[in-house]
């Protein structure tokens, strides 16, 4: 019996060490593919370009769609920020889920808004759509509101702004995010100039707002986040965005397009059959159905992926609002996998069903799962004196280096690129983040990943709920701070 169970060990030691060197040396991969996007990204990116679609009459029609739901906190100040994008052809729609604050009662007064007729083509199936309103000011011609009975999901809220949406490319963003007033021509330049291959999504980098100053919807200042948790998410997001995603868009493998910003080709969205309402992660879940469509209808496709910081979101500051959004993305993401498990190794789908469904199942859904067990097996190793220690301190040690080494690459690789923040001692402040991540922030994304897995098993209920938005800071008025220093 001591024999199976030693021979058992060494099976599960052997496996979880094939699995982390697989898993690093991926890590490493991406690292190197990722400065060669950013350089070759920033061989193309000029001023020119920007300037000449801007002036351009081909370029195409985007309509910005934006689900809200008891949001009357940050409602108009987010309102205002879409108002200020610089593109020559554009509109927004508000989709207002059935809140049960005063968000819609606050855009209507704000942005003087009465209700219209308008010949809506329900596509996709939501829920019914109460009314429609548009501003009697031309100030704020290029606004639509939708207000509709609550879909309980994100997904029903965006598929109801689809389905009013007069462009064929949408940008679906959150009222939570503040976008770069560029942000539209940045995200249509891969559309325009790929030529032999249909670019149905594009993404790009997202950053944290949390201590970020705004003036009338635009960001003023950049700073990394002052609290602990939204900090810990700022490094997370750089390595995630800078090093992950524009390392896969070298190999056009891009996994998914972040929900707080993307441009879609509304045709292939629609074509699909729109965002799903029963999933938890729905904008990995549209995005791996646009793909399976484009490969089952013989279609050239490209996703691409910017590494400019075109978007700012307000990120959970409290550990149980955080555990809310962190569980959900689990349960997506297993929802997912499950969903399309056809797809894995599967070369009908290419690099989708080879590379990006087998990374996103082994690395990404099985890891959480591996940690934890790996943590109580060395429990109960510990307990029985079987653990060589200084060998277990050495991997650990290893292990740890790897991650704050990686994290802290990506981190002065964006600042080096981008120059985001104004001083060398905001980046400075920022590189420690990792020396705390791995003890203080890492096992919280294992625990609530774990707990979204328990929620899909069990297939317990949950709805699209209020985050508890706490607003943006005001970058301070000359005139107030001289009055305060009095």
């Amino acid at each position: 019996m001591d024999n199976i169970w030693e021979t058992l060990g060494r099976i599960y030691e052997n496996g979880v060490f094939i699995y982390g060197t697989v898993l690093l040396v991926t890590y490493a991969l991406l690292a190197i593919f990722s400065m060669i996007s950013v350089r070759a990204y920033a061989k193309r990116d000029n001023v020119d370009q920007l300037n000449t679609l801007l002036s351009s009459p081909l370029a195409p029609g985007i309509t910005v769609l934006a689900p809200a739901f008891n949001e009357g906190l940050t409602i108009i100040f987010n309102v205002r920020s879409l108002l200020t994008l610089n593109y020559p052809r554009y509109e927004i729609i508000i989709v207002n889920d059935g809140s049960t604050d005063n968000s819609l009662e606050q855009m209507i007064e704000e942005f003087q808004l009465v209700p219209v007729d308008f010949a809506y083509n329900a596509k996709i199936q939501t829920k019914p759509v109460r009314k429609i309103y548009k501003s009697s000011n031309p100030a704020y011609a290029k606004l639509m509101v939708i207000d509709k009975v609550n879909g309980k999901s994100k997904a029903d809220a965006v598929n109801a702004g689809i389905n009013a949406a007069a462009y064929p490319h949408f940008v679906c963003t959150d009222v939570d995010c503040i976008l770069d007033k560029n942000t539209l021509l940045e995200l249509i330049k891969p559309v325009m100039q790929e030529e032999k291959k249909r670019v149905i999504a594009t993404g790009a980098t997202l950053r944290i707002a949390n201590s970020c100053e705004f003036d009338q919807g635009v960001m003023t200042r950049m700073r990394p986040p002052r609290q602990l948790l939204p900090r810990f998410q700022e490094v997370e997001y750089i390595r995630a965005f800078v090093l992950g995603k524009m390392g896969w868009t070298l190999l056009n493998c891009v996994p998914n397009v972040s929900g707080g910003l993307g441009l879609f080709d509304k045709e292939i969205a629609i074509r699909s059959g729109g965002y799903d309402h029963s999933s938890f992660g729905e904008d990995m879940e549209l995005m791996t159905r646009m793909c399976r469509y484009a490969h089952d209808n013989k279609i050239e496709y490209a996703i691409r992926y910017i590494p400019k910081t075109l978007c700012w979101t307000e990120a959970p500051v409290t550990v149980k609002i955080f555990n809310r959004q962190r569980t959900r993305w689990a349960r997506g993401l297993a929802q997912l996998m499950y969903a399309h498990f056809g797809m894995f190794l599967n070369p009908r789908y290419g690099r989708m069903g080879m590379i990006i469904f087998p990374y996103n199942f082994f690395f990404e859904l099985l890891a959480p799962i591996i940690e934890f067990t790996g943590i109580i097996y060395y429990i109960v190793m510990g307990i029985f004196g079987l653990i060589n220690w200084p060998t277990a301190l050495i991997l650990l040690l290893f292990v740890y280096t790897y991650s704050v080494m990686i994290t802290t690459i990506a981190i002065l690789w964006d600042q080096l690129s981008f120059k985001y923040y104004r001083t060398w001692k905001e980046v400075a402040f920022l590189c420690l983040t990792p020396f705390m991540e791995f003890f203080l922030y890492h096992p919280l994304i294992v625990i609530f990943a774990l707990r979204g897995y328990w929620y899909f098993l069990t297939g317990k209920k949950s709805t699209w709920g209020n985050m508890q938005r706490r607003g943006f800071q005001q970058t301070p008025k000359p005139a107030a701070t001289a009055a305060a220093a009095k």
